[in-house]
Formats: structure tokens, C-alpha cells, sequence
């Protein structure tokens, strides 16, 4: 009985809320109430008060949001004996009962997310084995070459530590396959990377069959490995020095762990970032991810695999026969599996891998499509809400991560929702113009300021938005089919080592010019109904802003459809290393201004190499990190230089002459993780809601052009 006054106070408490939420009140009240509490929360984010005090802001905030749940459920659905009215407008309040939702658990995943864990790597006392799984199945040598040669130099004692190249594009299915092409390049892909594996010395491991994807291919790698931990990365997934300093330890004070997972930083920009060129001066999307929600799941002990830069327990993994594979996303089933079997996880973050994205739109898009799918079939063999052993948070939490997920479902409908009454005159939304004011921007404007509340500096004003918009007419057949066949998605490696050299409108842009073109017709209606029945301005307005602001998220897509083309195949990434440029048998002081994965940036300082043509043979030696007196050579090619006085700019790229190479092109780009860490920090800060929305507005204008331009040149070459 000791809780029950907590129960009273709990009870009292909810009633209160309640009370709150259903108090009649008139047009007028309301009104000052929402701006009363807007300017509330305002404040509090201009003073910068952290603490409580952003609970209390949160707190205001979701009571207006409250507000305007019970007003749209008992005012403004239309009656159901129309049901030309009714069925439309059932759907939207659906819609936005399922924003609601997710706003809420939201909130209570990363309304007080746990800080950055310090970093331990100069802690580490006790080094456990360690088995370092990277699976492959289609990436090219060069690209798997620079992930093992970074997995092999990492920071951890050699006898403990053994890496694994687990490769199904070599299986013996495949290189028996009937198809004589594919049985060839299975065979030819099985010698190359057997030899590559024993000059790195790394396991190669490939089995019978391709069976249960990527998960069967790591479960093969258990059966063949000791280890008491295992370390997952993709195959373009390079981890720095101290990756295993920085996350082995946790396993030793927790028995009960059985996973510790990382970000995931990407070296090239996605297709938005690449298309928008937000890259450089705006947090990626997956930081949000990875900077708040992550620690806000990990709070709750929800922290979950995400299939690469992550350690777990072997011990753990036997008690659940291995990594699950029941759905295609196994990372989020395997953690689902042994959260609910009573084992613990534990989220580092600090980037300590860098990778790559998928560099075309159609990639991004097949990517996204499994990643939902995956999802869905959580969602349906698993159920996290009902799932035995699980806690009540850890229930919330991944019931966020899945149904996060059926957001096309909604988004669909805030797209055509203003289409059926601008176009049919159906009013799916019963209420008058200064209804729509007092609650539904009230209600708007609050979400936003929870949004920019919550996830800050992470996430800039209506980029959730573009990124779900422009997923959203793919995804939605592609959730729909798993829906309705959950056995039928299979698993699709995605392909991130693409370029895009000549500037071209994806192969799936055409549904958001159609879309763009509906939207220009509806605001064309939208002006016309406003000068033709004045009775109804208010609710026409209110109807064509909404329309607006889906205009501008279609304009803004067509930027992200109308792909950029690079001159060069990867990005680069600044540092400043000092080291000496050869050439012949002269040797310069210079200095490593850039890295990619395929070359560097150097400044060489000496009068007489005017005279240095592209295509020249060179070298640079080096000290790779961790090393006091160890000088290492790396051959080169000239591709491009810039004289400026005792200064010359050279543009190079690698020219490997053994696999041992690929270990210092590794040391160069992936050994330092601070790098990483200081990139992200110079481009995380918050404009704001007012600044963020007047530059996503003239981004949108402008990359609404864009695209244009980009159909107007397509259609230019088609009629040639």
C-alpha cells in the first residue's frame, strides 16, 4: 500500500488533464489560450532554459495538442450519412490521430534522452576475443580492400582479434549456378577475394547456399568463429583505430549485455543532401536518429541493433539460435528477440565508423523500401506491444521504431486531402475559418515548436517533412504489398558505390511532376473559388494555404529527383596531415589537405615542379596514427595541379600496387575518428522555426526551378 498515495496523485492528476482537454470554452478563449501558450514555449526556447523547464514547455504544448484532438473528434467530422463527406474525412482524422500518436511516444522516448556517454577508450584494461564479421555479397574488391584493411588496423591486440570476410557472392550455389555468365564471375569473385583475404590476412569464409540473406550469412560466420564478442560491419562500413577501445568494455561491467551499437557516418551525402547541396551546412537525416532518438531509446534499455558499427555477445546470440531472420531487417528483430529474453543494450555515441549512402535516388528509394517492409513484418510475426518479456517502455519504443513506418499512409492523405474539396467541394472538414485559426494553427505551430524542442540543432524545420514526402510514392505500395503478402519481400542489397557524371532526372521522377502539376492546377481553383464565392473565403484560404504548403513540398522534390552529376566518384573529406610528396628521386615537405576513398588533396611546397604533368607516377610518405617513428610509402598518380608561388596544389589519386596499400589508404581516411565527430558539430546548429521555414522557402523556389529546367532539357533531347 505504500504507493497508493503516488495512485492518487496519478489518478487526480489525469482528471485534471481531462478536465482541461473537455472544458467548453468559446472561439475567443481558445484563441488566447493557443497564443498565450505559443508564446509561452517561445520564450522559454529564446531564454534557452533546458532542465524541467523544457518538460514544462512540452507539457504546455501537448495540451493544446490535446485540445485540438478533442475538438476534431466531437466538432468537425462530418456527419455520417453522407458518406461522400464522411469516408474522406474519416481517413484524415486518422491521419492525423496516427501524427498524434506518434508525436506522443515521441515524446516519450526523447523528451530527457540520456547524455553522450564519455569516451573510455584509455580505460581499457581487459581485451576479450573478438571476431569482426563483414558481410558481402556483391561490393567490389577496392571498396571491401579499404573496410578490411581499416577492421585489421584497428587499436586491439592481434591475437585477440580475428576479422572475417563472409562472402555470398562466392558461394558454391553461385559458382555451380546453370547460368555460365554468373558462374564465372562467382568463381573469378571467390579467387580474387581469397587472395586479397590471405595479403591482408583475413578469414574468407563463403557457404553451400544463399540462404536467409544476410542474416544466414552472419549466423555461417558464428558457426566458424569463437569469439566471446562479434563486431558487424557493412562491407562500405570502415571503423576508426579505436572502435573496439571505445565499446568492448561495457561487455565486462554488464554480463547481462548484449549489445553496444554506434552511428552510422556517412562520408558522402545522400541523394537529398547530394541534389539540395545541404551536405556540408545541414545535419544529415540520420542524425536525428542517431544524436537523439537512439539515446532516447537507449534510455529506456530499447537501444537497438542497426546491422553494422555495433559489438555484441555471443553468449547472448546462442540463447536465440543467432541473428534472427524471419523479416529482412534483421538487426531490429535480432535486438526485439533478446530484449524481450531479458538481455540488455547500450548506445555510444560518438562516430566511429565512416560510410558510404546510396548515391542515386532510385537507390535510396530501394533502400528505404526495405528498411519499411522489414518493419512491417516485425510489426506483424513479432508485435512489440504484446511481446512477452518486454517492459512497458521498451514496448513503446519499438512500437515507435515500426509504425514510424506507415507514415505514406498519412502522408498520402495531407497530400490529396485539400484536393476534395478544392476540386469536388466536398467538405471533409467541418469547421469555419476562425475554428481553423484558433485550433488547427495553434496546433501547427505547436507541433513545430516541439519538433525544434525535441530534436533541435538535429533536425532544421520541414526537412521531416521533404524527406517523408519524396519517399512516400514509392513506399507506399511497397508497405501496402508486404501488408497484404507479409512472406513475399526478399532481401535486396543496396548499392552505395554508384556516381551519377552527368546531370539527368531519376528513372522514377515522373509521379512528382504529375503531382507538382495537379498542385499548380489546385491553386489555380483555389483563386478562382475565392473570386467566385466570397461566402466561403475563409474556409477556401485556409484549404489553399494547406494546398501551398504541399506545393512547395512538391517543388522542392523536384530538386531532389533532378540528380547532379560529379566529376568526382567520391567525397572528400578535409584533414591535415604532414607528410612528403616524391617524385622521381626528389622528395618535397607537403601536406594532406583532403582525403576520399579514391585519392587525396595535397600542398606541396617547392619552386620547381611547374613543370609536373597530369599522369605522373609519385608517392607520398607518412606516419600512419599510433605510430612514433614508422614512415610509410603510398604510390600515386597526378591527376591535376595548381602553381601559386612556392606552392603547388595537387590533386591525386591511389595507385595500390599490393593489398598491403589499401592498409595505409585506410589509415589516411578512416583511422581518426575526431575528424568525424568535428564535421558533424560544425554543421549542427537550430536557425530556429521562423529563419528554418524563409530558407527551406527559398530553397524550395529555387530547386522548383531546377527541376523544370531539368524536364524542359530532357524533353529537349527526347524530341531530337
Amino acid at each position: 500500500m505504500r504507493n497508493a498515495p503516488s495512485v492518487v496523485l496519478w489518478v487526480a492528476m489525469a482528471i485534471c488533464v481531462i478536465g482541461l482537454i473537455t472544458l467548453p470554452v468559446n472561439l475567443q478563449t481558445q484563441l488566447i489560450l493557443s497564443v498565450t501558450v505559443v508564446t509561452i514555449m517561445a520564450l522559454l526556447k529564446i531564454l534557452g532554459i533546458g532542465g524541467r523547464w523544457r518538460l514544462v514547455a512540452l507539457a504546455f504544448g501537448m495540451a493544446i495538442v490535446w485540445r485540438y484532438v478533442y475538438w476534431r473528434t466531437t466538432e468537425t467530422l462530418p456527419p455520417i450519412n453522407q458518406p461522400a463527406n464522411f469516408i474522406p474525412g474519416l481517413l484524415l482524422y486518422l491521419a492525423e490521430i496516427y501524427s498524434v500518436m506518434m508525436l506522443a511516444l515521441s515524446l516519450f522516448i526523447v523528451a530527457m534522452p540520456l547524455p553522450s556517454r564519455p569516451s573510455r577508450a584509455a580505460a581499457q584494461k581487459t581485451f576479450p576475443t573478438v571476431d569482426v564479421f563483414i558481410p558481402t555479397y556483391n561490393e567490389d574488391a577496392v571498396l571491401l580492400s579499404n573496410t578490411l584493411a581499416a577492421a585489421k588496423a584497428m587499436d586491439y591486440p592481434a591475437d585477440r582479434l580475428t576479422v572475417w570476410l563472409l562472402d555470398d557472392g562466392g558461394t558454391v550455389q553461385k559458382r555451380n549456378a546453370t547460368d555460365v555468365r554468373e558462374s564465372a564471375a562467382a568463381v573469378a569473385r571467390h579467387k580474387q577475394l581469397t587472395e586479397l583475404c590471405q595479403a591482408l590476412g583475413v578469414n574468407y569464409l563463403t557457404r553451400e547456399r544463399n540462404e536467409h540473406a544476410k542474416a544466414g550469412n552472419l549466423n555461417n560466420g558464428l558457426r566458424h568463429s569463437t569469439g566471446e564478442l562479434v563486431a558487424v560491419f557493412d562491407a562500405d562500413h570502415a571503423p576508426a583505430r579505436d572502435f573496439l577501445l571505445e565499446t568492448v568494455g561495457y561487455f565486462e561491467e554488464d554480463p547481462k549485455l548484449f549489445l553496444v551499437q554506434t552511428p552510422h557516418f556517412f562520408l558522402n551525402p545522400d541523394p537529398l543532401e547530394r541534389n539540395l547541396r545541404t551536405f556540408e551546412r545541414m545535419p544529415s537525416e540520420n542524425e536525428m536518429f542517431y544524436g537523439i532518438i537512439q539515446r532516447g531509446l537507449d534510455k529506456w534499455n530499447a537501444a537497438f541493433f542497426c546491422g553494422s558499427a555495433a559489438v555484441l555477445s555471443r553468449k547472448a546470440l546462442e540463447t536465440t539460435k543467432g541473428f534472427s531472420g524471419l523479416s529482412i531487417t534483421e538487426d531490429c528483430e535480432t535486438a526485439l528477440e533478446l530484449h524481450s529474453a531479458g538481455w540488455n543494450s547500450i548506445y555510444v555515441d560518438k562516430p566511429l565508423i565512416a560510410g558510404l549512402q546510396p548515391a542515386t535516388f532510385a537507390s535510396f528509394i530501394g533502400q528505404r523500401s526495405r528498411w519499411a517492409q522489414g518493419m512491417m513484418q516485425i510489426l506483424r510475426y513479432r508485435m512489440p506491444l504484446f511481446k512477452r518479456g518486454l517492459s512497458m517502455p521498451q514496448r513503446f519504443c519499438y512500437m515507435s521504431s515500426t509504425l514510424f513506418w506507415l507514415f505514406p499512409f498519412p502522408r498520402t492523405i495531407f497530400l490529396i486531402a485539400p484536393l476534395f474539396y478544392l476540386f469536388f467541394d466536398l467538405e471533409i472538414f467541418t469547421a469555419s475559418g476562425g475554428e481553423f485559426l484558433a485550433y488547427t494553427l495553434a496546433y501547427m505551430l505547436v507541433n513545430l515548436m516541439m519538433q525544434n524542442y525535441l530534436y533541435g540543432s538535429f533536425r532544421w524545420p520541414w526537412i521531416s517533412e521533404l524527406y517523408e514526402f519524396v519517399q512516400t510514392i514509392h513506399l507506399l505500395p511497397a508497405v501496402i504489398s508486404v501488408m497484404l503478402n507479409p512472406k513475399k519481400p526478399t532481401f535486396k542489397v543496396t548499392a552505395k558505390d554508384e556516381s551519377v557524371f552527368v546531370s539527368r532526372l531519376s528513372e522514377i521522377s515522373r509521379p512528382f511532376f504529375i503531382i507538382f502539376a495537379i498542385q499548380i492546377i489546385a491553386l489555380i481553383v483555389t483563386v478562382y473559388r475565392i473570386y467566385t464565392e466570397p461566402y466561403k473565403a475563409d474556409v477556401t484560404l485556409v484549404v489553399g494555404a494547406w494546398n501551398l504548403i504541399n506545393l512547395i513540398l512538391a517543388g522542392c522534390a523536384l530538386g531532389v529527383v533532378s540528380e547532379r552529376g560529379e566529376k568526382s566518384s567520391s567525397r572528400r573529406v578535409r584533414v591535415q596531415r604532414r607528410c612528403e610528396f616524391g617524385t622521381g628521386d626528389q622528395w618535397y615537405a607537403a601536406s594532406i589537405e583532403d582525403v576520399s576513398v579514391g585519392g587525396a588533396g595535397l600542398q606541396v611546397f617547392g619552386r620547381d615542379l611547374a613543370s609536373l604533368a597530369p599522369g605522373t607516377d609519385a608517392a607520398i610518405r607518412f606516419r600512419p596514427h599510433g605510430s612514433t617513428d614508422e614512415t610509410v610509402t603510398l604510390p600515386l598518380v597526378v591527376r591535376g595541379i595548381t602553381n601559386a608561388g612556392d606552392v603547388s596544389l595537387l590533386g591525386c589519386q591511389y595507385r595500390p600496387r599490393s593489398p598491403q596499400d589499401h592498409r595505409w589508404i585506410a589509415d589516411l581516411i578512416f583511422a581518426n575518428s575526431a575528424q568525424w565527430a568535428e564535421f558533424q558539430k560544425g554543421r549542427r546548429y537550430n536557425p530556429g522555426i521562423l529563419r528554418g521555414t524563409i530558407w527551406f522557402l527559398g530553397l524550395s523556389l529555387y530547386q522548383t526551378s531546377r527541376g523544370l529546367l531539368y524536364l524542359f532539357r530532357g524533353m529537349g533531347r527526347s524530341a531530337r
